[in-house]
């Protein structure tokens, strides 16, 4: 089965790290756990917060690989000796990603009563604007 480019117009040339962007956020998407909020805590300032109890701050990592934000969990408890009547809490390991726009960065993660808040902020882009020169091509015809 193929499926229809989502940049595939000739206007838009050079996207389609867009779409390959696009596709993992669709795949990385399909998993809701840990659930999260995104939340704006000012004009240029993000929050993302997952839902973590049950973890500490040494079975978490966050990294950046390109442009994506990775968040991993893996629960280090040995839990062969525990006996559960009901088990709802979930203490599965975990990778969740979020792609990060260009100028995003990540300024700071900390834990609060199980729920990891990781802030970004939002660089406004300088504007450039570039005159490019217009060349001529001089062909000499034949006389």
């Amino acid at each position: 089965m193929s499926r229809m480019a989502t940049f595939n117009s000739p206007l838009l040339l050079g996207f389609d790290h867009f779409e390959r962007i696009l596709d993992r956020v669709a795949k990385s998407s399909a998993d809701g756990y840990p659930p999260y909020n995104i939340e704006q805590i000012g004009e240029n300032h993000l929050r993302i917060t997952l839902a973590v109890a049950g973890f500490t701050m040494d079975e978490l990592s966050i990294t950046i690989e390109e442009n994506q934000l990775m968040i991993r969990g893996q629960n280090n408890d040995d839990e062969s000796e525990r006996v559960y009547l009901h088990r709802g809490i979930a203490a599965r390991q975990f990778q969740r990603a979020f792609v990060l726009a260009e100028g995003i960065e990540v300024v700071g993660a900390n834990m609060d009563n199980g729920l990891l808040h990781v802030d970004l902020e939002r660089h406004e882009p300088e504007i450039e604007v570039r005159t490019i020169p217009i060349g001529s091509t001089k062909t000499i015809d034949a006389q």
